[in-house]
């Protein structure tokens, strides 16, 4: 199924959720800025306790608060309500397709070019980011909410993602209509891919030089973690899948290591 858009080339909104980003935020979205076919950076300020809303806006977004943290998908339903909201107020025939990044992404959130382009072209409706090997000092994770992202995923559509958990993605308005509701918190990028998979839409993975801060190894990161797999766990029940053993022990096998492999090489895999 393809979801082609109207009449011409819409332009791109970019929605970046960003909480306490006050460090990066700024230099995510002017090098967002720079991208020829987004003409719309609206961050979306969940909860910060420091200056993220009033440096964001400086740097040229525009700014939607949440009073107190609502999590990750709360944070890019209210960005896609914003930019649904000027597309009407502009009289947009077409309405904007969607960007979403992480405000930690900075200079390298200029390389976004490469995960619109094949929604723009019409071939896929959901764009995918691959990351490379990150700098900046390794994460101290053990990789058991990936396995059970990539499991769960597989088990429900058949398909084997690379990196599931990526939360740099392009997609039509047409087909973030189909994955509402959003799964909640951190489990919105699995919920996301299997229920555009499920429908028939065309998912595919692109490589992308994009470059963030990588979860520490200390105790905020070993909790941050926990919430994640609880997150994803709930996405993938919800969508009838319960995790496997394979992912609740945390055990290895050939397909991690292929994926872990094609991810290394950023090789383009798709979902048709």
């Amino acid at each position: 199924m393809s979801l082609s858009a109207a009449a011409g080339t819409p332009r791109v909104a970019t929605v970046i959720p960003a909480r306490n980003e006050a460090a990066r935020v700024a230099a995510t979205v002017r090098a967002v800025a720079k991208i020829p076919a987004v003409d719309l950076i609206i961050v979306v300020n969940d909860g910060s306790r420091d200056a993220t809303a009033d440096l964001a806006r400086d740097a040229g977004a525009v700014v939607v608060s949440h009073q107190r943290s609502r999590g990750k998908a709360a944070a890019l339903e209210t960005g896609v309500e914003t930019a649904a909201a000027i597309d009407t107020r502009e009289g947009r025939a077409a309405p904007r397709h969607l960007l979403f990044l992480d405000a930690d992404l900075e200079e390298s959130a200029a390389e976004a070019g490469d995960l619109i382009a094949p929604v723009l072209a019409g071939s896929a409706d959901m764009s995918i980011g691959l990351l490379p090997a990150q700098t900046g000092g390794g994460g101290g994770g053990h990789g058991f909410v990936v396995r059970l992202a990539r499991d769960g995923i597989t088990r429900a559509t058949g398909w084997l993602a690379t990196q599931p958990l990526s939360g740099q993605r392009c997609l039509t308005r047409e087909a973030y209509q189909l994955a509402r509701p959003l799964a909640p918190g951190f489990g919105v990028e699995v919920g996301l891919t299997i229920d555009l998979i499920r429908r028939g839409l065309r998912v595919v993975e692109v490589p992308v030089a994009f470059q963030h801060r990588v979860t520490g190894s200390g105790w905020r990161g070993q909790v941050h973690r926990g919430r994640q797999w609880l997150h994803v766990a709930a996405a993938l029940a919800r969508r009838g899948v319960l995790p496997s053993a394979r992912a609740v022990l945390g055990r290895r096998t050939s397909s991690d290591s292929s994926a872990s492999r094609d991810s290394s090489a950023s090789r383009d895999r798709s979902a048709r």
